[in-house]
């Protein structure tokens, strides 16, 4: 499987090319093909922005020119993957530069035409920007498409930390405007799709926990068979975190558990090696709890402080008094996305998102910085 920064290459700028040049035969496309020998220099996004220039500068005229030219290369179903990225931002690009509502509109369209090949998400970015109200207008015409690839786009386009993506500042500062959106979505027949929904309704639950924990029960008023799995990936961060709400609606509600622990294999741990912990959850109360168990690493910072990072454990039913131990070791080897410091960590134990007292630990050795991801 190619690293991320490989997905678009020079193969993909030749493909480009050569579908460009069956319809457009006498523009040369010098900038494209000054492009080929050098991408693989670029990370994924730049590669993308590249491509995205030089058919800008390679295609030049109005907005109906260029999609005109893109809508005939794309008449080749061989005129798919990864080079649709920059083909799209290009289109959008270029339909917001024009400035008119007509070549606006008919950039969202044609971009609807364009997902299935590989998706439009990435380019739909410029014009929510542009005109965000504008692009919600047509994109709900898009919840009731027949094409899932559109449905998705209109789900998947407007989340607001899009992963790889610009951000919209506007559906940041406006929380709740794309709603209406996963409205219409939630009970979509494809999975595809309500991935999507649930993944979208996660990104909003870091700005406004409450609005999402409403959404959700909303939607479970009124469920399909599918409903309730879409609620727990859409709520799993707020459920990490604790949100009783969350937890509540996910039927994790308040129980009589005593957590013991937990209690630590070892005070130390040395970077690249792992530490042991284990906890006794007792429910003492009059009936059967059912639990989420997670637990919570307090990392180091570089200033001395320490920040949290949730694992799940377990969800288990408790009968009255019943006793259950657990336990977990965990890693501290290398990973792209941490550096290490050492000092004074601790772990604790939440039970439905009441959290025991911490068991601290101290880590010896500072691991090397990450190499930063290529985006």
């Amino acid at each position: 499987m190619p690293f991320a920064d490989q997905l678009i290459n020079e193969s993909t700028v030749l493909d480009l090319i050569g579908s460009l040049v069956a319809v457009v035969p006498d523009a040369g496309l010098p900038t494209l093909h000054l492009a080929a020998p050098v991408i693989e220099t670029l990370g994924l996004r730049e590669r993308a922005d590249l491509l995205c220039d030089a058919l800008l500068s390679d295609l030049p005229g109005d907005y109906a020119a260029l999609a005109g030219t893109i809508r005939a290369a794309s008449e080749d179903e061989a005129f798919r993957g990864w080079l649709i990225w920059p083909v799209t931002s290009a289109i959008a690009v270029k339909a917001v530069a024009e400035g008119t509502t007509a070549a606006f509109d008919d950039a969202m369209a044609l971009l609807a035409e364009l997902t299935g090949r590989l998706t439009a998400e990435f380019a739909i970015r410029t014009l929510l920007r542009h005109d965000l109200d504008r692009a919600l207008e047509l994109i709900r015409d898009w919840t009731t498409s027949e094409d899932l690839d559109v449905r998705r786009l209109a789900s998947e386009g407007t989340r607001p930390y899009l992963p790889w993506s610009t951000r919209v500042p506007e559906i940041t500062a406006r929380t709740g405007v794309t709603i209406p959106v996963l409205n219409a979505l939630y009970r979509d027949p494809e999975e595809y799709v309500r991935r999507s929904v649930a993944n979208h309704l996660n990104d909003l639950s870091r700005d406004n926990p409450a609005m999402v924990v409403d959404t959700a029960r909303r939607w479970l008023a009124e469920p399909d068979e599918n409903t309730a799995r879409l609620v727990r990936h859409a709520l799993r961060t707020l459920g990490k975190k604790g949100d009783v709400q969350a937890l509540e609606l996910l039927g994790f509600g308040p129980v009589s558990v005593d957590i013991a622990g937990p209690v630590l294999g070892s005070t130390t741990v040395e970077f690249g090696r792992s530490i042991e912990f284990s906890a006794v959850l007792h429910n003492r109360g009059d009936e059967p709890a059912r639990v989420a168990i997670d637990y919570t690493v307090y990392h180091r910072k570089a200033n001395g402080g320490q920040t949290g990072k949730t694992f799940k454990l377990a969800t288990r039913t408790l009968e009255r008094d019943e006793k259950l131990e657990v336990g977990r070791e965990h890693s501290f080897r290398a990973i792209a996305t941490r550096r290490y410091h050492p000092g004074m960590h601790a772990i604790s134990v939440q039970v439905n998102g009441v959290e025991s007292a911490r068991a601290e630990f101290e880590l010896l050795t500072e691991s090397p910085a990450p190499k930063p991801e290529r985006q």
